[in-house]
Protein backbone atom coordinates (compact mmCIF):
# COMPACT_ATOMS: atom_id res chain seq x y z
CA UNK A 1 0.00 0.00 0.00
CA UNK A 2 2.76 2.57 0.30
CA UNK A 3 4.25 1.47 -2.38
CA UNK A 4 1.19 2.22 -4.31
CA UNK A 5 1.14 5.54 -2.45
CA UNK A 6 4.59 6.51 -3.20
CA UNK A 7 3.92 6.23 -6.95
CA UNK A 8 0.84 8.28 -6.80
CA UNK A 9 2.65 10.85 -5.34
CA UNK A 10 5.58 10.97 -7.45
CA UNK A 11 3.06 10.75 -10.58
CA UNK A 12 1.63 14.12 -9.07
CA UNK A 13 4.49 15.83 -8.32
CA UNK A 14 6.19 14.97 -11.93
CA UNK A 15 2.28 16.42 -13.42
CA UNK A 16 2.70 19.26 -11.44
CA UNK A 17 6.74 19.57 -12.33
CA UNK A 18 5.51 18.89 -16.22
CA UNK A 19 3.01 21.30 -15.87
CA UNK A 20 5.40 24.05 -14.42
CA UNK A 21 7.73 23.73 -17.24
CA UNK A 22 4.94 24.20 -20.09
CA UNK A 23 4.22 27.73 -18.37
CA UNK A 24 7.63 28.93 -17.39
CA UNK A 25 7.97 28.06 -21.87
CA UNK A 26 5.10 29.58 -22.23
CA UNK A 27 5.76 32.60 -20.70
CA UNK A 28 9.09 32.75 -22.36
CA UNK A 29 7.65 32.47 -26.04
CA UNK A 30 5.04 34.90 -25.40
CA UNK A 31 7.90 37.43 -24.07
CA UNK A 32 9.20 37.25 -27.76
CA UNK A 33 6.21 37.71 -29.40
CA UNK A 34 6.28 41.54 -31.12
CA UNK A 35 3.99 44.05 -30.09
CA UNK A 36 2.08 41.47 -27.39
CA UNK A 37 1.74 42.83 -23.82
CA UNK A 38 0.68 39.99 -21.42
CA UNK A 39 -1.07 39.76 -17.74
CA UNK A 40 -1.96 36.44 -15.90
CA UNK A 41 -4.78 35.85 -14.92
CA UNK A 42 -6.58 33.13 -12.52
CA UNK A 43 -6.55 30.02 -14.29
CA UNK A 44 -9.39 28.40 -16.09
CA UNK A 45 -10.31 25.21 -15.32
CA UNK A 46 -8.81 22.45 -16.78
CA UNK A 47 -5.91 24.37 -17.86
CA UNK A 48 -2.63 25.33 -17.41
CA UNK A 49 -2.25 28.76 -17.61
CA UNK A 50 -4.40 32.23 -18.65
CA UNK A 51 -3.98 35.53 -19.56
CA UNK A 52 -5.46 38.66 -20.51
CA UNK A 53 -3.80 39.75 -24.04
CA UNK A 54 -3.26 43.31 -25.60
CA UNK A 55 -2.11 42.83 -28.88
CA UNK A 56 -1.24 45.78 -31.16
CA UNK A 57 -3.03 45.97 -34.29
CA UNK A 58 -2.71 48.85 -37.14
CA UNK A 59 -5.56 50.64 -37.96
CA UNK A 60 -5.15 50.26 -41.24
CA UNK A 61 -3.28 46.87 -42.03
CA UNK A 62 -2.80 47.77 -45.31
CA UNK A 63 -1.30 51.35 -44.20
CA UNK A 64 0.81 51.07 -41.12
CA UNK A 65 1.01 55.01 -40.91
CA UNK A 66 -2.63 55.50 -40.22
CA UNK A 67 -2.38 54.84 -36.58
CA UNK A 68 -2.76 51.34 -34.01
CA UNK A 69 -5.36 50.34 -31.26
CA UNK A 70 -4.73 47.72 -28.61
CA UNK A 71 -6.76 44.49 -29.34
CA UNK A 72 -7.86 42.52 -26.06
CA UNK A 73 -8.07 38.74 -26.13
CA UNK A 74 -8.04 36.01 -23.54
CA UNK A 75 -5.71 33.13 -23.96
CA UNK A 76 -5.91 29.78 -22.13
CA UNK A 77 -3.03 27.20 -22.37
CA UNK A 78 -4.14 23.64 -22.14
CA UNK A 79 -0.54 22.35 -24.44
CA UNK A 80 1.29 23.09 -27.07
CA UNK A 81 0.75 20.22 -29.02
CA UNK A 82 -3.16 20.58 -28.58
CA UNK A 83 -5.70 22.15 -30.94
CA UNK A 84 -6.22 25.79 -30.59
CA UNK A 85 -9.56 27.10 -31.16
CA UNK A 86 -9.39 31.14 -31.93
CA UNK A 87 -12.86 32.50 -31.00
CA UNK A 88 -13.83 35.23 -32.95
CA UNK A 89 -16.37 37.74 -31.09
CA UNK A 90 -18.70 40.02 -33.05
CA UNK A 91 -19.02 42.26 -29.97
CA UNK A 92 -17.00 42.58 -26.35
CA UNK A 93 -15.69 40.41 -24.41
CA UNK A 94 -15.02 41.22 -20.82
CA UNK A 95 -13.68 38.22 -18.94
CA UNK A 96 -11.99 34.79 -19.92
CA UNK A 97 -14.45 32.39 -20.50
CA UNK A 98 -14.15 28.56 -22.32
CA UNK A 99 -16.32 28.05 -24.87
CA UNK A 100 -17.57 24.64 -25.29
CA UNK A 101 -16.00 23.63 -28.20
CA UNK A 102 -12.27 24.07 -26.75
CA UNK A 103 -13.41 21.75 -24.09
CA UNK A 104 -15.02 19.27 -26.40
CA UNK A 105 -11.50 19.33 -28.37
CA UNK A 106 -9.61 19.57 -25.60
CA UNK A 107 -8.09 22.68 -27.12
CA UNK A 108 -6.11 25.86 -26.31
CA UNK A 109 -8.20 28.96 -26.41
CA UNK A 110 -7.66 32.28 -28.04
CA UNK A 111 -10.76 34.32 -27.43
CA UNK A 112 -10.80 37.72 -29.23
CA UNK A 113 -12.24 40.89 -28.78
CA UNK A 114 -13.79 42.46 -32.08
CA UNK A 115 -12.31 45.53 -33.17
CA UNK A 116 -13.64 48.98 -32.00
CA UNK A 117 -15.93 46.75 -29.15
CA UNK A 118 -15.25 47.17 -25.46
CA UNK A 119 -11.90 48.06 -25.01
CA UNK A 120 -9.83 47.43 -28.49
CA UNK A 121 -10.76 50.91 -29.45
CA UNK A 122 -8.63 53.02 -30.93
CA UNK A 123 -8.20 57.16 -29.26
CA UNK A 124 -10.34 58.20 -31.94
CA UNK A 125 -12.86 56.41 -33.63
CA UNK A 126 -12.85 56.75 -37.22
CA UNK A 127 -15.73 54.03 -38.42
CA UNK A 128 -13.62 53.86 -42.00
CA UNK A 129 -11.42 51.51 -40.39
CA UNK A 130 -14.08 49.45 -39.08
CA UNK A 131 -14.90 46.90 -41.62
CA UNK A 132 -14.77 43.30 -42.10
CA UNK A 133 -11.71 43.49 -44.38
CA UNK A 134 -9.72 45.10 -41.43
CA UNK A 135 -11.82 43.10 -38.45
CA UNK A 136 -10.92 39.16 -40.19
CA UNK A 137 -7.37 41.29 -40.47
CA UNK A 138 -7.07 41.66 -37.20
CA UNK A 139 -7.81 37.79 -36.31
CA UNK A 140 -4.89 36.76 -38.95
CA UNK A 141 -2.31 38.96 -36.93
CA UNK A 142 -2.90 37.23 -34.04
CA UNK A 143 -3.21 33.75 -35.94
CA UNK A 144 0.23 33.97 -37.51
CA UNK A 145 1.45 35.41 -34.27
CA UNK A 146 0.31 32.28 -32.43
CA UNK A 147 1.06 30.19 -34.65
CA UNK A 148 4.54 30.49 -33.26
CA UNK A 149 3.52 28.85 -30.60
CA UNK A 150 0.83 26.50 -31.62
CA UNK A 151 1.61 24.80 -34.30
CA UNK A 152 -0.79 21.96 -34.42
CA UNK A 153 -4.48 21.93 -35.92
CA UNK A 154 -6.20 25.28 -35.72
CA UNK A 155 -10.30 25.64 -35.40
CA UNK A 156 -11.95 29.31 -35.82
CA UNK A 157 -15.29 29.63 -34.03
CA UNK A 158 -18.05 32.23 -33.07
CA UNK A 159 -21.71 32.97 -31.91
CA UNK A 160 -24.36 35.23 -33.61
CA UNK A 161 -22.55 38.15 -35.00
CA UNK A 162 -19.32 36.29 -33.94
CA UNK A 163 -20.41 33.39 -35.99
CA UNK A 164 -20.87 35.63 -39.11
CA UNK A 165 -17.31 36.65 -38.39
CA UNK A 166 -16.26 33.24 -38.36
CA UNK A 167 -17.87 32.67 -41.32
CA UNK A 168 -16.18 36.08 -42.81
CA UNK A 169 -12.69 34.88 -41.59
CA UNK A 170 -12.71 32.17 -43.48
CA UNK A 171 -13.40 33.97 -46.57
CA UNK A 172 -10.88 36.48 -46.28
CA UNK A 173 -8.20 33.85 -44.91
CA UNK A 174 -9.04 30.33 -46.41
CA UNK A 175 -5.93 28.54 -45.43
CA UNK A 176 -5.53 30.81 -41.83
CA UNK A 177 -7.60 27.77 -40.13
CA UNK A 178 -8.32 23.38 -40.80
CA UNK A 179 -11.94 23.87 -39.43
CA UNK A 180 -14.87 26.68 -38.96
CA UNK A 181 -17.79 26.33 -36.10
CA UNK A 182 -19.92 29.29 -36.84
CA UNK A 183 -22.59 29.00 -34.42
CA UNK A 184 -26.37 30.74 -35.03
CA UNK A 185 -24.46 32.78 -37.81
CA UNK A 186 -26.76 35.23 -40.34
CA UNK A 187 -25.03 35.90 -43.70
CA UNK A 188 -27.66 38.15 -44.81
CA UNK A 189 -28.08 39.23 -48.67
CA UNK A 190 -28.84 42.68 -48.49
CA UNK A 191 -29.30 45.94 -46.36
CA UNK A 192 -32.97 44.66 -45.31
CA UNK A 193 -33.23 40.76 -46.18
CA UNK A 194 -36.74 40.04 -47.37
CA UNK A 195 -35.91 36.44 -46.07
CA UNK A 196 -36.63 36.97 -42.01
CA UNK A 197 -39.52 38.47 -42.89
CA UNK A 198 -40.74 35.12 -44.69
CA UNK A 199 -39.52 32.95 -41.65
CA UNK A 200 -41.64 35.17 -39.41
CA UNK A 201 -44.63 34.60 -41.30
CA UNK A 202 -44.01 30.34 -40.90
CA UNK A 203 -42.40 29.73 -38.21
CA UNK A 204 -44.34 27.77 -35.36
CA UNK A 205 -48.31 27.18 -35.75
CA UNK A 206 -50.60 29.50 -37.32
CA UNK A 207 -52.44 29.86 -33.88
CA UNK A 208 -49.08 30.71 -32.05
CA UNK A 209 -48.01 33.71 -34.84
CA UNK A 210 -51.93 35.05 -34.56
CA UNK A 211 -51.21 35.08 -30.91
CA UNK A 212 -48.44 36.80 -31.21
CA UNK A 213 -50.11 40.05 -33.51
CA UNK A 214 -53.13 39.93 -31.38
CA UNK A 215 -50.94 40.91 -28.76
CA UNK A 216 -49.22 43.17 -30.24
CA UNK A 217 -52.33 45.21 -31.33
CA UNK A 218 -53.59 44.66 -27.95
CA UNK A 219 -50.81 46.66 -26.36
CA UNK A 220 -50.67 49.49 -29.11
CA UNK A 221 -54.95 49.70 -28.82
CA UNK A 222 -53.62 50.25 -24.65
CA UNK A 223 -51.36 53.27 -25.70
CA UNK A 224 -52.73 55.34 -23.29
CA UNK A 225 -52.77 52.97 -20.14
CA UNK A 226 -49.40 51.18 -21.61
CA UNK A 227 -47.15 54.25 -21.54
CA UNK A 228 -46.94 55.74 -18.15
CA UNK A 229 -46.06 51.98 -16.81
CA UNK A 230 -43.14 52.27 -19.26
CA UNK A 231 -42.13 55.70 -18.15
CA UNK A 232 -42.16 54.36 -14.71
CA UNK A 233 -39.82 51.13 -15.45
CA UNK A 234 -37.99 53.54 -17.46
CA UNK A 235 -37.05 56.08 -15.04
CA UNK A 236 -36.33 52.92 -12.47
CA UNK A 237 -33.77 51.77 -15.44
CA UNK A 238 -32.31 55.39 -15.34
CA UNK A 239 -33.13 54.78 -19.59
CA UNK A 240 -32.94 57.70 -21.47
CA UNK A 241 -34.59 58.81 -25.04
CA UNK A 242 -32.86 60.87 -27.30
CA UNK A 243 -32.01 59.04 -30.03
CA UNK A 244 -35.60 58.21 -30.48
CA UNK A 245 -38.00 59.71 -29.00
CA UNK A 246 -40.16 57.73 -26.23
CA UNK A 247 -42.63 56.77 -28.06
CA UNK A 248 -40.62 55.94 -30.62
CA UNK A 249 -39.09 53.55 -28.87
CA UNK A 250 -42.53 51.95 -27.47
CA UNK A 251 -43.41 51.27 -31.04
CA UNK A 252 -39.80 49.53 -31.80
CA UNK A 253 -40.13 47.64 -28.84
CA UNK A 254 -43.74 46.39 -29.77
CA UNK A 255 -42.31 45.97 -33.42
CA UNK A 256 -39.25 44.07 -32.04
CA UNK A 257 -41.92 41.62 -30.02
CA UNK A 258 -42.08 38.33 -33.04
CA UNK A 259 -38.12 38.76 -34.20
CA UNK A 260 -37.28 38.41 -30.07
CA UNK A 261 -40.22 35.61 -29.38
CA UNK A 262 -38.93 33.30 -31.77
CA UNK A 263 -35.03 34.54 -31.10
CA UNK A 264 -35.08 32.93 -27.73
CA UNK A 265 -37.75 30.57 -27.97
CA UNK A 266 -40.25 32.15 -25.80
CA UNK A 267 -43.63 29.80 -24.64
CA UNK A 268 -46.55 30.85 -27.38
CA UNK A 269 -48.72 30.00 -24.14
CA UNK A 270 -47.03 32.55 -22.10
CA UNK A 271 -48.64 35.29 -24.28
CA UNK A 272 -51.17 37.24 -22.22
CA UNK A 273 -54.58 36.77 -23.45
CA UNK A 274 -57.42 39.60 -23.86
CA UNK A 275 -58.14 38.78 -20.04
CA UNK A 276 -54.92 40.36 -18.96
CA UNK A 277 -54.60 43.59 -17.53
CA UNK A 278 -52.31 45.92 -18.32
CA UNK A 279 -49.76 45.52 -15.87
CA UNK A 280 -49.52 41.85 -17.02
CA UNK A 281 -49.19 42.47 -20.46
CA UNK A 282 -46.36 44.93 -19.97
CA UNK A 283 -44.65 42.87 -18.04
CA UNK A 284 -44.80 39.93 -20.35
CA UNK A 285 -43.49 42.52 -22.61
CA UNK A 286 -40.40 43.95 -21.40
CA UNK A 287 -39.27 40.17 -20.47
CA UNK A 288 -39.52 39.56 -23.99
CA UNK A 289 -38.50 43.06 -25.85
CA UNK A 290 -37.09 45.70 -23.15
CA UNK A 291 -37.57 48.95 -24.49
CA UNK A 292 -34.57 49.80 -22.49
CA UNK A 293 -32.50 48.16 -25.92
CA UNK A 294 -33.62 51.28 -27.73
CA UNK A 295 -32.90 53.87 -25.18
CA UNK A 296 -29.59 56.00 -25.59
CA UNK A 297 -27.04 53.70 -23.51
CA UNK A 298 -27.82 50.62 -25.46
CA UNK A 299 -27.58 52.27 -28.86
CA UNK A 300 -24.16 53.48 -27.63
CA UNK A 301 -23.18 50.37 -26.38
CA UNK A 302 -24.45 48.56 -30.05
CA UNK A 303 -23.03 51.48 -32.45
CA UNK A 304 -20.19 49.77 -33.83
CA UNK A 305 -22.38 46.84 -34.57
CA UNK A 306 -25.54 48.70 -36.14
CA UNK A 307 -22.70 50.37 -38.27
CA UNK A 308 -21.32 47.42 -39.62
CA UNK A 309 -25.26 46.34 -40.31
CA UNK A 310 -25.70 49.67 -42.33
CA UNK A 311 -22.68 49.48 -43.89
CA UNK A 312 -21.94 45.86 -45.33
CA UNK A 313 -23.36 43.27 -43.43
CA UNK A 314 -27.03 44.16 -43.67
CA UNK A 315 -29.89 43.67 -40.99
CA UNK A 316 -33.84 43.83 -40.72
CA UNK A 317 -36.60 46.73 -40.53
CA UNK A 318 -40.21 45.92 -39.32
CA UNK A 319 -43.40 45.53 -41.30
CA UNK A 320 -44.76 48.37 -40.19
CA UNK A 321 -47.58 48.12 -43.21
CA UNK A 322 -49.69 45.48 -40.71
CA UNK A 323 -50.34 47.68 -38.09
CA UNK A 324 -51.43 50.64 -39.72
CA UNK A 325 -53.74 52.85 -37.52
CA UNK A 326 -52.05 51.45 -34.56
CA UNK A 327 -48.89 53.43 -34.77
CA UNK A 328 -47.87 57.09 -34.10
CA UNK A 329 -44.41 57.21 -34.21
CA UNK A 330 -43.29 55.29 -36.52
CA UNK A 331 -43.94 55.06 -40.65
CA UNK A 332 -46.94 53.08 -41.86
CA UNK A 333 -45.97 53.10 -45.73
CA UNK A 334 -42.34 51.59 -44.77
CA UNK A 335 -40.21 49.41 -43.01
CA UNK A 336 -38.47 51.25 -40.45
CA UNK A 337 -34.80 49.91 -40.14
CA UNK A 338 -33.05 48.86 -37.02
CA UNK A 339 -29.92 50.34 -37.80
CA UNK A 340 -29.34 52.94 -35.16
CA UNK A 341 -26.01 54.50 -36.23
CA UNK A 342 -24.00 56.39 -34.24
CA UNK A 343 -24.77 60.27 -34.16
CA UNK A 344 -27.76 59.14 -37.00
CA UNK A 345 -24.60 59.66 -39.11
CA UNK A 346 -25.24 59.04 -43.01
CA UNK A 347 -24.07 55.56 -44.10
CA UNK A 348 -24.17 54.37 -47.60
CA UNK A 349 -24.67 50.33 -47.83
CA UNK A 350 -22.31 48.53 -49.65
CA UNK A 351 -23.98 45.10 -50.80
CA UNK A 352 -20.08 43.94 -52.53
CA UNK A 353 -19.32 41.66 -49.57
CA UNK A 354 -22.47 39.85 -49.21
CA UNK A 355 -22.86 39.06 -52.97
CA UNK A 356 -19.23 37.88 -53.16
CA UNK A 357 -19.25 36.21 -49.92
CA UNK A 358 -22.87 34.71 -50.75
CA UNK A 359 -21.26 33.53 -54.10
CA UNK A 360 -18.54 31.90 -52.23
CA UNK A 361 -20.36 29.81 -50.18
CA UNK A 362 -23.18 28.92 -53.35
CA UNK A 363 -19.51 27.29 -55.12
CA UNK A 364 -19.60 25.15 -51.59
CA UNK A 365 -16.84 25.83 -48.98
CA UNK A 366 -15.41 22.15 -47.13
CA UNK A 367 -14.75 21.84 -43.33
CA UNK A 368 -17.25 24.25 -41.71
CA UNK A 369 -20.00 23.09 -38.85
CA UNK A 370 -23.15 25.60 -39.29
CA UNK A 371 -24.87 25.04 -36.04
CA UNK A 372 -28.74 26.69 -35.95
CA UNK A 373 -31.47 26.51 -34.21
CA UNK A 374 -34.96 25.62 -35.78
CA UNK A 375 -36.28 28.05 -34.52
CA UNK A 376 -33.77 30.99 -34.18
CA UNK A 377 -35.54 34.26 -35.99
CA UNK A 378 -31.82 34.11 -36.97
CA UNK A 379 -31.49 30.78 -39.03
CA UNK A 380 -33.74 32.83 -41.17
CA UNK A 381 -30.71 34.47 -43.18
CA UNK A 382 -28.58 31.25 -41.91
CA UNK A 383 -25.96 29.46 -44.61
CA UNK A 384 -28.39 27.40 -46.51
CA UNK A 385 -27.30 23.63 -46.90
CA UNK A 386 -25.26 23.06 -49.67
CA UNK A 387 -24.24 19.09 -50.99
CA UNK A 388 -21.41 20.70 -53.05
CA UNK A 389 -19.57 21.11 -49.50
CA UNK A 390 -17.67 18.61 -47.49
CA UNK A 391 -19.19 20.58 -44.45
CA UNK A 392 -21.90 19.31 -41.99
CA UNK A 393 -25.20 21.89 -40.80
CA UNK A 394 -26.97 21.34 -38.20
CA UNK A 395 -30.79 23.13 -37.40
CA UNK A 396 -31.59 21.93 -33.82
CA UNK A 397 -35.41 20.95 -33.58
CA UNK A 398 -36.48 23.41 -30.79
CA UNK A 399 -33.69 25.20 -30.58
CA UNK A 400 -33.31 29.09 -30.34
CA UNK A 401 -30.68 31.27 -30.30
CA UNK A 402 -29.22 30.92 -27.06
CA UNK A 403 -29.26 27.17 -26.82
CA UNK A 404 -28.38 25.31 -30.26
CA UNK A 405 -24.92 24.15 -28.87
CA UNK A 406 -23.01 20.72 -28.89
CA UNK A 407 -24.47 19.93 -25.51
CA UNK A 408 -27.76 20.20 -26.62
CA UNK A 409 -27.52 18.18 -29.91
CA UNK A 410 -29.50 15.12 -29.87
CA UNK A 411 -26.70 11.84 -29.80
CA UNK A 412 -27.28 11.21 -33.62
CA UNK A 413 -26.02 14.67 -34.18
CA UNK A 414 -23.72 14.99 -31.58
CA UNK A 415 -21.87 11.48 -33.33
CA UNK A 416 -21.92 13.34 -36.67
CA UNK A 417 -20.62 16.46 -35.23
CA UNK A 418 -17.59 14.24 -33.60
CA UNK A 419 -17.28 12.30 -36.59
CA UNK A 420 -16.63 15.26 -39.17
CA UNK A 421 -13.93 17.17 -37.47
CA UNK A 422 -12.52 14.00 -36.22
CA UNK A 423 -11.76 13.34 -39.98
CA UNK A 424 -11.64 16.88 -41.07
CA UNK A 425 -8.52 17.79 -38.01
CA UNK A 426 -7.28 14.24 -38.17
CA UNK A 427 -7.33 13.55 -34.44
CA UNK A 428 -9.17 11.60 -31.46
CA UNK A 429 -11.70 12.83 -29.96
CA UNK A 430 -12.14 12.37 -26.18
CA UNK A 431 -13.89 14.48 -24.75
CA UNK A 432 -16.91 13.61 -21.80
CA UNK A 433 -19.47 15.42 -24.47
CA UNK A 434 -18.98 13.12 -27.59
CA UNK A 435 -20.82 9.99 -27.58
Amino acid sequence: MMKKYFFTLLLFVSALQFADAQVEKLNELLFELPDVIFTELEVAEGYQASYELKIKQPLDHADASKGYFYQRAFLSHKGFEAPTVIVTQGYSRNVNRIGELANFLGANQIDVEHRFFGESMPDSLDYQYLNLQQATADLHHIKTLFARIYQGKWVSTGISKGGATTIYYRYFYPNDVDVSVPYVAPINRELEDQRLYSFLESVGSDECREKIRSFQIRVLSNREAVLPLLKFYSLGAKVNYTYHSFEEAFEYTVMEYPFSFWQYGQDCSAIPDENASVGQMVTYLLSVSDIAFFGDEQIKTYGSHYYQSAQEMGYYGYETKKFEGYLMALPNDENPQATFVPNKMEVEFDGQLLEDVNHWLEKGVDRMAYINGAIDTWSGTAVPENDKADSEWFFMAGKHHGNARIKNMTDTEKERFRSALEKWLSIEIKSPEAP
